[in-house]
């Protein structure tokens, strides 16, 4: 059963990803517009945002072909939030997705746009936040927008417990983005692209840690927005509907 206006423009599609071993599903909503990767949030799926209420909130935007979102699966519940699974085991199998991102999932989108170079928009809120965070800053080149919402960015200590490799660092954006070679992928992040950080002080919310990653992006010189929201902004989804509509209409493009 669809939760979004019969009129929009709503198509499911997918493929089994070998990488992941695992049927991985898309949603698309809207027919034209720059492209923007939702991720959902911890134990959701690519109807989540459906669901909840956010695809309604913003169809507007997607009616005017200001912008298409793209909805897909997370891992989580393979991974991060798979306590029967080794730590090592779950960092690698973040490795696997974050190929499949950028390997399936983008050149897969850019062959809807009908551009093989279009950087399209990474968001997400909550855990949603840390992927939508670690897509954006792992691949620039891929990315030029990223909007993340009440997120976290650093893996360390409720999912790690101190456990440490090469494939947690490389995820793990608190960690890369103070360490990021200078070149090509910072002028992009530096000249190319739009960052908005954004959390609340309302119930259930952490601003901290959203301002703890604002000052590590200052610390390199990376241009972002700092977006602090009130006290009557809780971490949930009445939140979001708020913050991706203000943004799609305020600061998008």
């Amino acid at each position: 059963m669809s939760h979004v206006d019969p009129n929009l423009r709503r198509e499911i599609f997918g493929w089994h990803s070998h990488r992941l071993g695992m049927d991985m599903p898309v949603v698309r909503y809207g027919h034209w517009g720059p492209a923007l990767l939702l991720f959902p949030t911890a134990g959701g799926d690519f109807l989540e945002a459906e669901r909840m209420g956010l695809i309604q909130a913003v169809a507007h935007h997607l009616f005017s072909g200001r912008v298409q979102i793209f909805s897909i699966d997370s891992i989580n519940n393979h991974a991060w939030l798979n306590h029967g699974v080794p730590i090592h085991e779950k960092a690698r199998r973040q490795v696997l997705y974050s190929e499949y991102i950028a390997d399936e999932v983008v050149p897969h989108i850019r062959g809807v746009l009908q551009n093989g170079s279009a950087r399209i928009g990474a968001t997400g809120a909550s855990f949603g936040a840390f992927h939508a965070a670690n897509a954006f800053f792992r691949r620039p080149d891929l990315f030029d927008t990223l909007l993340a919402m009440g997120g976290i960015y650093d893996l360390q200590p409720q999912f790690l417990h101190g456990f440490w490799n090469d494939d947690v660092y490389y995820n793990n954006p608190a960690s890369y983005v103070p360490n990021l070679s200078e070149g090509h992928a910072m002028d992009l992040l530096r000249h190319h692209s739009r960052i908005h950080l954004v959390s609340s002080r309302g119930q259930w919310e952490h601003p901290h840690l959203t301002e703890h990653f604002s000052h590590l992006l200052h610390q390199r010189g990376i241009p972002h927005t700092l977006d602090i929201w009130g006290h009557d902004m809780p971490h949930d989804w009445q939140t979001w509907h708020r913050q991706l509509d203000y943004y799609l209409s305020e600061r998008w493009g």
